[in-house]
């Protein structure tokens, strides 16, 4: 998730050693910003460079307005990414642009290992430092030169054993991902684009919704920016894992913050997609802690609650929805989005029962993907994956048999992937002030699509959508805790690491079996799809 009002719940960038992050600032009406360091490796090649001069012919595609949920405007029909140029990025009429240098010894001699420290356009002042490159540097480079780990989505396909689904067709085909997020991105399009060429991936249909009317998009607007950051991950890599998947990008005309805000926007959108046959398996990277809604300190959680008939009408469809578990540890944002409970907190729509909560790991790999350690629970310098017990749900009947550590409540995360930022992803996006380029975010707002399309997967295989996949997971989960057990669940548990982070409330431990750190743990998806397929639904 992107920290809400701030940045949505879950999407971090890297930032190096020695270098300040950056603060997003308050800007307009869309909220108050909120933690979010932020270093921009950006590999720009000449030809980009002379492209962003202006746009490209074919670069802006209308987006399809929908009747019933507070659209105006007619509506227009859903396109397929095209191998488009990049669109034209305004400085806009916002605050000043500043640029900042920082040396390269900060980087670790980005200069002497063939890298550049150059200053950068940031917005409000903030300290930016670019790595100019060809392309995506390798795993080592990263090393050497920001002193942090960065993976390609090839990598993760190795890690995650997705290879031999894929020489066997099961790409996704035949199913849709849908991304859900405040304002969306100008340049998703020709974004997409980019990251499929640059990893020999076919581009795949990308269809755009508008959920009402959007506000123009202000590059000036930090805000905005946060959530076309947020966006550009969960597109990029929900198809990375499900190429064949048609992807359904849902972009709502509110920001999401703490407590309500934005979620009506939201979950009208999202019922709209379940109600229309749109979509088979959701993605949300957002959240907002159970406590920032109002009446929780009164003991009430009508505005919560209200807000669930999408899930509601998801389990009826059989769709399934999944949500980022936070990054902040067992702990999570106050109302005011910038400070941390001084105690154990999560958030919603991850808390809920109806939804299955994507947690996170931290990945340790070589540069052909294969994992040089097992996976532990992700806990870095830029966050920790979410995790702990409801204070509004009770434990579902699927936690049941984990009744120790959950209690009586809705205990999370149920599964986690790759989230770390030091081992974060590389994206690819051209809205920023300061040009188009690479950058590696983190976070579990990319553990969220990562599983997003390792369900259309299972969905393709079993040839019907999956609906609440929680009750599975936890079957199977179970069934992998068992010796000689007749099939293969593909669970991998995750027994290292815990989640205390950024203050001093205690976290909690991975261990064998289920933990609130890492939920059941991970997963070999060549033996977890087939599984997945057979148990849900």
């Amino acid at each position: 998730m992107l920290p809400s009002p701030r940045r949505p719940a879950g999407c971090r960038r890297a930032a190096g050693p020695g270098v300040a992050g950056r603060e997003r600032g308050t800007t307009g009406t869309t909220g108050a910003a909120g933690r979010g360091r932020l270093i921009r490796l950006a590999a720009l090649t000449a030809a980009l460079s002379a492209a962003l001069a202006g746009p490209a012919a074919g670069t802006t595609a209308a987006r399809t307005v929908p009747a019933g949920i507070g659209a105006t405007g007619t509506p227009a029909g859903p396109a397929e990414v095209t191998a488009a140029g990049p669109a034209e990025v305004s400085t806009g009429t916002g605050r000043p642009i500043v640029g900042t240098i920082a040396s390269a010894e900060a980087f670790g001699g980005a200069a002497a290992s063939g890298g550049t420290a150059a200053p950068v356009p940031a917005v409000a002042g903030a300290p930016m430092i670019r790595l100019q490159s060809p392309g995506p540097i390798s795993t080592a480079k990263c090393l050497q030169t920001i002193r942090l780990r960065c993976y390609s989505p090839v990598q993760y396909r190795v890690a995650y054993d997705l290879n031999p689904l894929y020489r066997s067709n099961v790409t996704g085909r035949g199913q849709t991902i849908v991304i859900v997020d405040s304002f969306g991105s100008p340049s998703i399009r020709h974004d997409l684009s980019v990251f499929d060429k640059q990893w020999g991936f076919p581009d795949p249909t990308l269809n755009v919704l508008a959920a009402g009317k959007l506000p123009p998009f202000d590059p000036g607007d930090a805000t905005m920016v946060g959530w076309a950051e947020e966006t550009t991950l969960d597109v990029e890599y929900a198809h990375a894992i499900a190429p064949g998947a048609t992807i359904l990008l849902v972009e709502t005309p509110v920001a999401e913050t703490e407590g309500v805000t934005g979620f009506p926007q939201m979950m009208q959108a999202e019922k709209y997609v379940i109600d229309h046959n749109l979509g088979d398996v959701i993605s949300q990277s957002f959240g907002a802690t159970e406590n920032t809604f109002p009446g929780f300190a009164q003991g009430s959680h009508t505005s919560l609650l209200n807000l669930r008939g999408a899930f509601a009408d998801a389990a009826r469809h059989h769709v399934t929805v999944l949500a980022a578990s936070g990054d902040s540890g067992a702990t999570n944002d106050e109302a005011d989005g910038a400070t941390l409970y001084p105690y154990r907190a999560i958030s919603w729509p991850s808390s809920d029962p109806l939804v299955t909560s994507v947690g996170g790991t931290q990945l340790l790999l070589a540069q052909d993907g294969n994992k040089i350690r097992p996976d532990q629970v992700w806990n870095d310098t830029y966050g920790a994956g979410g995790g702990g017990v409801s204070s509004v749900f009770g434990r579902p009947a699927y936690q049941n048999a984990v009744t120790s550590l959950v209690g009586g409540s809705r205990g999370i995360p149920d599964i986690s992937m790759s989230a770390a930022v030091s081992g974060g992803c590389w994206v690819y996006e051209s809205f920023e002030p300061s040009g188009a380029g690479w950058a590696i975010l983190g976070g579990t707002s990319e553990a969220t699509p990562i599983l997003a399309g390792v369900v259309a997967l299972a969905d393709q295989l079993a040839r019907h959508r999956l609906g609440n996949i929680s009750p599975a997971l936890y079957a199977l989960g179970a069934a992998s805790r068992i010796s000689h057990a007749p099939f293969r669940t593909g669970i991998v548990d995750v027994t290292e690491g815990n989640n205390s982070y950024g203050s001093k409330v205690q976290g909690y431990a991975a261990g064998p079996g289920y933990d609130l750190a890492s939920g059941w743990g991970t997963i070999d998806a060549a033996r977890f799809v087939p599984a997945l397929a057979r148990f849900s639904g």
